[in-house]
């Protein structure tokens, strides 16, 4: 049993022993079943950070409760408030689902919709007490076109589309690449792999030293080889990024 999970079990077995606060034992029922049922726990600590019924337990803030008490990281516990807060504004039918006869999207699924739809319409980010700071989260896109966002909601809540499906359709329109990007990665890989096997060579017992020498001077060519790819395309991609994130050129007869 995982370290966290045996200790959320055996801290629900003391509070309901000594018969401690209803809402505090209500929560670490809820992050018992958290892999069941995560929006049940998201709606647990969406009420315990508007109570503020950490510090009635004793604990300095919102996010030091969650870890000390649930052991939950902090941008685990975001993810989570944040996709219960999404599924409230854009799809409050799933918040009556039971899991069985129709599956609740994962809370991963609705944080990359939550995300994707951009600043105007998602939550405002956290501060060190949990409450809205005003401030997009990091990570977060410009708002959508209408469209898409009808499609990534029907993905998401109607498809019940798992995660890495959704960025396999959805990132190439979300977060396009300019031509050339893949093409020097992969140069930028190899160059990386060839370096960190001439490093390990001399360690590995057993192969002559003259055997070494040699492949430190191929994998030494090969990098430069790789590096005389990739400069040109480095400056290529360099460029289209930045015509990529200019915004489009309004025409004087449109401007406000």
């Amino acid at each position: 049993m995982a370290t966290g999970t045996k200790k959320i079990d055996e801290l629900a077995a003391l509070l309901e022993k000594t018969g401690g606060d209803a809402q505090r034992l209500e929560v670490v029922r809820r992050t018992q079943k958290f892999k069941r049922s995560w929006i049940e726990l998201a709606e647990a600590l969406t009420k315990v950070r508007a109570t503020k019924g950490y510090a009635r337990w004793g604990f300095e803030d919102f996010y030091d409760y969650c870890g000390r008490e649930l052991t939950l990281k902090r941008a685990t516990v975001d993810k989570l408030t944040i996709s219960y807060n999404t599924i409230q504004q854009h799809a409050p039918e799933v918040l009556e689902w039971d899991g069985v006869a129709k599956a609740i999207p994962s809370y991963d699924a609705v944080d990359y919709f939550s995300r994707a739809v951009g600043p105007a319409n998602e939550p405002e980010h956290s501060g060190e007490d949990g409450a809205p700071t005003g401030k997009p989260r990091k990570g977060a896109s410009a708002p959508r076109d209408p469209e898409l966002v009808r499609e990534m909601k029907s993905a998401v809540f109607d498809e019940g589309t798992p995660i890495a499906e959704l960025r396999k359709r959805f990132d190439p329109v979300l977060h396009p690449r300019p031509k050339g990007a893949e093409h020097l990665e992969s140069l930028t890989k190899a160059s990386a792999y060839a370096r960190k096997l001439a490093e390990i060579l001399p360690d590995i017992d057993g192969l002559p030293e003259k055997r070494v020498r040699k492949l430190e001077e191929e994998l030494g060519a090969l990098r430069e080889n790789l590096e005389a790819l990739a400069e040109p395309l480095r400056e290529q991609v360099a460029r289209a990024q930045k015509r990529m994130q200019k915004p489009p050129k309004v025409p004087a007869a449109q401007a406000v």
